[in-house]
């Protein structure tokens, strides 16, 4: 490890390392616009000015200048002061200076720096140039002339999207940042480029000129748009929430979040359910809370009663469910909405056994029945990373376009018990072999193919370094589906077992998938916050909070446990969901042992003590032994990335993506 100076402080550094990590290493700040840890160096800002000794006498970029043995470097001597000075008024020659009007404002790079490190003054006084707007979609909103050449956006969209839409056109003062053809950027991802654009040249447009950042109260919160589990920051102002933002876990999302999980937002304030409805006469008519659990207790269920959990849910919710649901003597829970039923008596076995970060040290992957980049575009960020490293990706099922290349063996889910002779020996002599099932490959057999995949090649195995490896993972889309795995929400014939027992009461906790004719003998009270599917369908709704609108614990399909904070409060008199199933066991007249949130968790961590631990959950190495055939062509489930639960349909934004991204609509604009 060499060792520097920096301003006479000596430290040592990793080999490797820049001039610029070892000033952080050395508690020193070092101003930039084209450096970001996540993408490579570009060198092309030239902020990050420093002096270095032994080196010529003038400043270097620090970004792009190896740590070496004996290095000396100052970043606050006068050349270093004057130099900065220099670069940020170039940068200002032909920035509008507009922050005004500016969405960035309050949160520009640009901004803090310039009053830092800049001169204060200018001394340029010809005319600026102007760029005309680039089109990218209904996401991003541009200002281009804004733009101070960073090339952010384009790194990102080549290097962790894997999709090359953004590039730059022209030289010198008449570069342009565009996409190609000036077409909308259509990757998953794309949004991603607004958090890192340091100016205001690439903004949110649905977010346009709707709040400043002081406005906004933050809160803590977790996606629940997919089974990843992407940390954010819910952002709000009175009681609507307004734009959701990353957080950095470098464990699950980095720092980046899908555009589902970004832009649904607004769906929250649009088709909610904000008051308790009945069904009479075949239509469904307001009512008050305590009418609506009068016409649920007069049904007296006794132990004829069941509980189906949607994708959203939180632990919290479903225990609370599952409370009420054993007081009345049923064992009832199902959270499959669609009919899957396989074997959970041993988690590992249903796990992303990986996570997330062990996926990208993989060297030969095996992925099944999943179309990755619209199932969970996080995971699909980790295999690009894998494939760099120069891993081996073969995939089963129909084509789609991935964004990490990959050989595409067929459709059939037979191919899994017959793999080709090159993909067996790539497995078999990979020291970091992994299988991925999708949701597509865990029915028809699909599960204990793959099961008996994971024994042929030794997927559970110790490496040389004497760690544990287990290969075997099975990706989730629900993002309530580990926690409703966990607290007993699978039946072992699947949904098929509800059905046949005809209850007299089905509650329905936001399960807006589920196929109710098959419940036709059977009272459907819904606790949801949305007017979706399921709703249409209900007997009694009962208004819920959405996952914005109250705490909650959630279960990642890799078994790590994540808390969420309430932002903002339910509109009407929606309700918090545990709220309203601790009134209906009062109506049932039974009793389920809590009468406050934190009863509720305590009793749940009680019942269940993994999910009281912020951590990846033990699942144990075991997996269940496997067997026999699968076969059947596979379908993938998705079949409209932005259209996948009820906030998203809600959403005006996903609509628009929906249509004009994926359909080739052209959306036609008011003339102004």
């Amino acid at each position: 490890m060499p060792k520097v100076k920096v301003d006479g402080v000596e430290l040592e550094v990793p080999a490797g390392a820049t001039v610029l990590q070892a000033c952080e290493l050395a508690g020193k700040e070092i101003p930039r616009f084209c450096y970001h840890e996540r993408l490579s160096i570009a060198g092309n800002c030239r902020m990050c000015l420093v002096e270095v000794k032994p080196g010529p006498p003038k400043p270097q970029a620090s970004c792009a200048l190896p740590a070496a043995e004996g290095q000396e470097i100052r970043t606050d001597s006068e050349m270093v002061k004057k130099a900065r000075e220099g670069v940020m008024e170039f940068l200002l020659i032909n920035h509008p200076l507009d922050c005004p009007i500016c969405d960035q404002g309050g949160e520009c790079d640009l901004q803090d720096q310039s009053m830092a490190y800049g001169r204060g003054a200018s001394r340029y006084h010809e005319h600026k140039r102007a760029v005309t707007e680039k089109y990218m979609g209904p996401l991003i909103r541009t200002q281009m002339t804004r733009c101070i050449h960073c090339t952010r956006c384009v790194r990102f969209s080549e290097q962790i999207a894997g999709v090359s839409e953004i590039g730059a056109l022209y030289r010198g003062e008449n570069m342009q940042i565009t996409t190609y053809l000036e077409q909308a950027a259509k990757h998953e991802m794309s949004a991603n480029v607004i958090d890192l654009c340091p100016v205001g040249a690439l903004t949110s447009r649905p977010y346009a000129f709707e709040a400043r950042p002081w406005e906004l109260k933050k809160t803590l919160g977790i996606d629940v748009s997919d089974a990843c589990g992407a940390n954010i920051r819910i952002d709000a102002r009175g009681r609507e929430v307004l734009r959701i933002l990353p957080r950095i876990n470098d464990d699950v999302n980095e720092e980046w979040i899908s555009d589902k999980a970004r832009y649904q937002v607004d769906g929250l304030m649009k088709r909610r359910l904000d008051r308790p409805y009945l069904r009479r006469d075949g239509k469904l008519v307001p009512a008050t809370w305590s009418e609506a659990f009068s016409a649920i207790a007069t049904l007296n269920p006794g132990a004829s009663i069941a509980a189906v959990a949607g994708d959203m849910v939180d632990c919290e919710t479903m225990f609370a469910a599952k409370a009420l649901v054993g007081a009345l003597g049923s064992d009832l829970l199902e959270g499959r909405q669609t009919g899957m039923d396989y074997d959970t008596s041993s988690l590992a076995s249903v796990n992303f056994n990986t996570t997330f970060s062990g996926i990208e040290t993989a060297d030969a992957i095996l992925i099944v029945g999943s179309m990755v980049r619209w199932e969970a575009p996080l995971v699909n960020v980790r295999l690009r990373k894998a494939v760099r490293r120069g891993a081996k990706v073969f995939l089963i099922g129909p084509e789609w376009e991935t964004t990490f290349g990959g050989e595409f063996l067929g459709e059939d889910l037979s191919v899994l018990g017959n793999l080709p002779q090159h993909v067996a020996e790539a497995l078999s002599n990979a020291s970091r072999p992994a299988m991925i099932l999708g949701g597509a490959a865990l029915g028809r057999g699909g599960l204990e193919a793959g099961l008996a995949a994971a024994a042929q090649f030794n997927l559970v195995r110790t490496l040389e370094d004497g760690s544990s490896w287990n290969g075997f993972n099975v990706l989730h889309m629900a993002a309530a589906r580990m926690g409703g795995l966990m607290l007993g929400f699978a039946q072992k014939g699947g949904i098929a077992d509800l059905v046949a027992a005809k209850p007299k009461v089905l509650i329905s906790l936001g399960a807006d998938e589920v196929d109710y004719a098959r419940f036709a003998d059977s009272m459907i009270v819904y606790i949801g916050h949305h007017g979706d599917k399921a709703a249409h369908a209900a007997d009694v709704i009962l208004p819920g909070a959405a996952f914005t609108e109250k705490a909650g614990t959630y279960v990642n399909t890799e078994g790590r446990v994540q808390l969420s904070d309430k932002a903002v409060f339910a509109p009407g008199d929606a309700r918090e969901d545990w709220t309203i199933l601790r009134a209906m066991a009062d109506a049932f007249g039974v009793n389920v042992g809590f009468d406050s949130f934190d009863e509720l968790r305590n009793a749940m961590i009680s019942a269940v003590p993994a999910l009281g631990v912020e951590d990846l959950v033990d699942y144990g190495t075991a997996l269940n032994a496997g067997g026999g055939s699968a076969s059947g062509a596979i379908a993938y489930p998705i079949k409209d990335f932005y259209m996948t639960n009820p906030i998203a349909r809600a959403s005006a934004t996903m609509q628009q993506c929906s249509a004009e991204l994926l359909h080739g609509e052209e959306i036609a604009e008011a003339a102004e």
